[in-house]
């Protein structure tokens, strides 16, 4: 059976999980393209349905993933290309995605001894930046990121398109700074804040592992609450006229600071 109306219960409830509430309210997120529908089903995502426009699926590996989740009872559901476009944020829609349970860890059930560490993020307001730390942090080794006070919704459509499928492979822990703070004496864990107001250069501190990397938002930074909390508070040098650096920019010099320090580089 094909699906042809824009309009269908299904299609529509689809569309919708590009607002927060429903996602909030489902549990769910739409994840689009041959990239990151392969990246859930190759990393064991709980997939609910597997959405396909067999007109504008082309790719061999594309086909293969939608044989592989209908032999693992996965439903799949199938539409018209018009349809297809409806739910898409492609210019070039693949004809696939996938809607996916969201996959949330406690810190209590939190590893303190697990890889490099986690990124710590406060009040980050772009879903991308934060998709994008993801992927870094998949890339050095980092076990995720913890999310602190009014910070954007990883499973936000910006957010997992910019993680390039890390948004299925990095645990996610949303939680308070005052719980954190607790996790973090309980077990030791140093934390790292930046701050460009610090006095000391990023390339001179003590990154043991694993750590806490804390970054603020765009606009205001760690809150002085935060900046308390940790045992290091460091700047990242800028010799420009720029007095700030994208914040997932910041994150990357920081972790493969960090990721340069484990490997005995620095």
């Amino acid at each position: 059976m094909l699906l042809t109306s824009s309009q269908n219960p299904r299609i529509k409830g689809i569309r919708a999980l590009s607002q927060r509430r429903k996602r909030q309210e489902t549990g769910l997120f739409f994840a689009e393209g041959i990239r990151l529908a392969g990246e859930a089903v190759q990393t064991g995502a709980e997939i609910e349905t597997l959405v396909v426009a067999p007109e504008l699926l082309r790719s061999e590996f594309g086909r293969d993933l939608v044989a592989r989740t209908g032999a693992d009872n996965v439903e799949i559901l199938n539409v018209s290309a018009a349809v297809f476009q409806t739910l898409s944020r492609k210019d070039g829609p693949q004809g696939i995605g996938a809607v996916v349970r969201q996959k949330w860890m406690s810190l209590e059930n939190m590893n303190p001894d697990e890889k490099l560490g986690w990124v710590v993020l406060e009040d980050v307001g772009s879903p991308g930046n934060l998709g994008t730390i993801l992927r870094t942090g998949d890339a050095v080794g980092a076990a995720g990121v913890i999310l602190l006070g009014d910070t954007a919704d990883p499973y936000d459509p910006a957010a997992v398109r910019g993680s390039m499928g890390s948004v299925f492979s990095q645990h996610i822990v949303r939680t308070s700074l005052e719980a954190l703070i607790q996790w973090k004496r309980q077990f030791d864990v140093p934390m790292i804040g930046t701050s460009d107001a610090a006095s000391t250069d990023y390339r001179n501190a003590d990154y043991t592992t694993p750590v806490l990397l804390c970054l603020g938002g765009e606009q205001h930074g760690l809150s002085e609450e935060c900046l308390e909390a940790c045992d290091t508070v460091v700047r990242i040098p800028m010799v420009g006229r720029a007095d700030s650096l994208n914040l997932a920019v910041a994150a990357g010099v920081m972790l493969y600071e960090v990721f340069n320090r484990a490997k005995g580089g620095g």
